[in-house]
């Protein structure tokens, strides 16, 4: 499935991008410390941006989705272990979801959750970090399009959907000075559609995420 590829591709492109980056940016500086290195200082942060969300199976072979456009925002705190090694955990909205086009139907899910990640935050340099670790989604509501009618279900997703889900998240954080640019993927490990579901696939939230923040 070409779309679901892009999710593992851009991120990929984009850790790359920002890596390149950083090792160009430390090779052309003097030997003089970097007067904003704040790495051993704890920082409280918003940050918001896009996801670039979709779904995945692991049953229904010839299921097919396309990605859609939503919303993330937040705030974060990182807490340092030591010059290079912290903890960063961040709560943020996050709209994700999935579309389906057909000959005779049309249709679009966009479901909202607040995501908790707590990364393991690796600071190989005063502009560049790297994350990962587990992640815990809470859904809160969820729309339905379908031949441009709309719906929007918030009281009775527990029929049909597990409200939390477990899920993994990794990423990187650039930064110039309190500003960063955060570039995320995340995957869910467990469905969020119930076994009493009269669908028959898997639904799985994987999604690719680019914000901007400021820390303080």
């Amino acid at each position: 499935m070409k779309t679901l590829n892009k999710l593992f591709v851009i991120p990929a492109f984009a850790f790359t991008l920002l890596s390149a980056t950083a090792v160009a940016q430390t090779t052309t500086t003097t030997s003089e410390p970097y007067e904003m290195d704040a790495r051993e200082e704890l920082k409280v942060g918003i940050k918001a941006g896009i996801n670039y969300s979709n779904v995945y199976s692991e049953s229904g072979d010839g299921y097919v989705a396309d990605g859609k456009v939503g919303f993330a925002g937040g705030v974060f705190v990182a807490i340092p272990l030591s010059k290079l090694v912290g903890i960063q955990p961040e709560l943020l909205y996050s709209q994700k979801g999935f579309k389906t086009e057909g000959t005779f139907f049309d249709g679009k899910i966009t479901s909202n959750h607040l995501d908790l990640p707590v990364h393991l935050q690796i600071k190989p340099s005063e502009n560049i970090s790297f994350l990962v670790g587990p992640q815990l989604s809470y859904l809160l509501s969820t729309k339905y399009e379908i031949n441009g009618l709309s719906a929007i279900d918030e009281e009775d997703l527990e029929d049909e959907n597990n409200r939390a889900t477990l899920g993994i998240s990794a990423g990187v954080d650039f930064t110039v000075q309190n500003f960063l640019i955060s570039a995320r993927g995340s995957w869910d490990l467990s469905k969020f559609n119930k076994d009493n579901s009269t669908s028959d696939i898997n639904y799985k939230n994987q999604l690719f995420q680019i914000t901007l923040g400021y820390r303080f």
